[in-house]
Parts: structure tokens; C-alpha cells; sequence
């Protein structure tokens, strides 16, 4: 039996509330977000569903109460990919739900683009709506501490790399179109959420709030959905084979959000529910600050 068969999340206290973001796609209703959310509402937490698609959202609802047989699920609209709707979902969320225990960045897009604001759709849905969300629901995780950020990155973002200049002038991690292109600006948006994660665990210190990134493995779900169906066809036979379910890939997630004696790790980057040394430039404490004074300034924090 593999590890990642093995690794279940040992929870040993109780999540009063969690909140679960997704970004459809890869979609409310798929993959290891729904896994997820179906396995914290089983667990007794109250569990936030926020997602772009009104019409999937409110399908995931329905699959979520029905599979973990709790009715304490709810769903918010949130499109990542608009500031002002992250805006609007988190002022919400402040003035209806009373707590939040647990804040899962799960979103992920592999398309290019542009959001209603302007940015490359990978940077702005990958990194910059995370990044205000966490900003805009940082003091309701203080004051409802200990409490935790997940940040679901990825693997590839080893293969990362964060140009600023283009960053400056085209509010994009890369222009190129082609299929490597693309793969490259994937791979940079999830090098900025280890960096993310990295430079808030430092401004979290002396809280009770910790913060955790994580490679779920090769999930075989709804990410590449935009990319061409040849592609998808030929993916197809390798991702029945090589690739985890959602229930196996959401196991390290669980494992980030539930598992206690995790605070002396907090910044640090987990694969297969154990954590996992990365490369210098995905601890570099100058692209982590630089990258995250950018996002204070495309967000209009400062």
C-alpha cells in the first residue's frame, strides 16, 4: 500500500468552523475541494463553500449536505479573478459568520487570460485573490485562534520563477501562449503561493495563526478543462494510472488543516502529508517580501 493510501490526518479536536474557496474551475462540485469540504462537514465543522458558478456552487451544496449528511454547509458567490468580488464575499462573511477556524486557499486555474481587473488570469486567480482574502480575513483568524491558512500549491512550482519586470509592466507572470508557455506561468503562480505562504508565516509570528502550502500530488480532476481536448485525450490514460483520486489528493490538505502539533512548522511547504524541504527560490525572503509588497499594491492595500 503507497503512502499516500496511508497518510490519513489523525484528528484528535474539533473544527468549529471552516471555510473552503474554490474557484471554478477546477469547480465546486469536483475534486479534491469537494472531497474536502464532504470530509469537514462529516466531522462536525461548518463548513463555507465559495465558488464563482452560482449554478455549480449551489449543485455542490446539495452534493456536499447529501454526502457528509450535514445541513451546517452553506454557499457564498466569490470570484477570485474580481477584486471587488473578493471584497464583497469577505465583508459578507465578516457580518454573517462568527467565526473561521480554518481558511483554505484551494483555487486554481490553468488558462490564460486577463481578470476583470486587468491581471494575468493565473496570477490574479492563483495568487492575488488568495492574497486579499487572506489580507481581508486575517484579524476574524486572529481573534478566533489557534487557526490556520492552507494554501494548495503545487509541485511544479520547482519549475517557477517570478519576473518581476514582467510582473511590473504587463500585471502578468508571462504572455506566451504556446503549451509550454502556459505550463511556466502555471508553474510561477503556484511558485508565488510557497513564497506567499512563506512571508506570511514571518508576519504571523508572535499570533496564533499559522500557515501551510502543500503539493496535493497529480490529481486527475477538472484543472486542465481549458486546455484543448487533444491534449485532455492524451492525458487521459496516464491520469486513470499514474495519477491520484480526489480522495487521495485531498488527504495532505486535511492533513495541513486538522493535524495537531503543526505550529512549529508553519511556512513550510508539505507533500504526502509530511513536510518537504524546497529549492532556495521558493524560500527566498527577498522574492517572498518583494512579491508580497506587489500584491499590497495591486490589491490597494498601501
Amino acid at each position: 500500500m503507497s503512502d499516500q493510501d496511508t497518510n490519513e490526518p489523525q484528528v484528535q479536536k474539533k473544527v468549529d468552523f471552516w471555510v473552503f474557496k474554490c474557484f471554478s474551475p477546477p469547480g465546486s462540485n469536483t475534486g479534491i475541494g469537494k472531497v474536502t469540504a464532504v470530509d469537514l462537514a462529516r466531522r462536525g465543522a461548518r463548513v463555507v463553500l465559495a465558488c464563482r458558478s452560482k449554478e455549480r456552487g449551489e449543485a455542490a451544496l446539495v452534493d456536499v449536505k447529501r454526502e457528509s449528511g450535514s445541513d451546517n454547509v452553506v454557499f457564498m458567490q466569490l470570484d477570485l479573478g474580481s477584486l471587488t468580488s473578493v471584497r464583497t464575499f469577505a465583508e459578507t462573511f465578516l457580518k454573517t459568520e462568527a467565526r473561521l477556524d480554518i481558511l483554505i486557499n484551494n483555487a486554481g486555474v490553468y488558462m490564460q487570460g486577463r481578470t476583470a481587473d486587468g491581471l494575468g488570469m493565473m496570477f490574479g486567480v492563483n495568487h492575488i485573490g488568495h492574497f486579499l482574502l487572506t489580507h481581508l480575513l486575517l484579524e476574524r483568524l486572529k481573534r478566533c485562534g489557534p487557526s490556520r491558512v492552507v494554501n494548495v500549491s503545487s509541485t511544479a512550482h520547482n519549475f517557477g520563477k517570478i519576473d518581476f519586470d514582467c510582473l511590473n509592466t504587463h500585471k502578468a507572470l508571462g504572455l506566451g501562449t504556446s503549451f509550454m508557455e502556459v505550463l511556466q506561468v502555471y508553474s510561477d503562480s503556484k511558485l508565488c503561493n510557497v513564497l506567499f505562504t512563506h512571508e506570511l508565516a514571518k508576519k504571523l509570528q508572535g499570533t496564533d495563526v499559522t500557515c501551510y502550502s502543500l503539493h496535493p500530488g497529480a490529481i486527475n480532476t477538472e484543472l486542465a478543462r481549458n486546455t484543448s481536448s487533444v491534449l485532455q485525450m492524451c492525458l487521459k490514460p496516464f491520469t486513470a494510472f499514474f495519477f491520484k483520486n480526489p480522495v487521495q489528493g485531498a488527504q495532505t490538505t486535511l492533513h495541513c488543516a486538522l493535524q495537531e502539533g503543526l505550529e512549529p512548522l508553519s511556512g513550510r511547504y508539505f507533500s504526502n502529508c509530511t513536510v518537504r524541504n524546497v529549492y532556495a527560490k521558493a524560500k527566498d525572503d527577498a522574492a517572498a517580501k518583494k512579491l508580497w509588497e506587489f500584491s499590497e499594491r495591486v490589491c490597494g492595500l498601501v
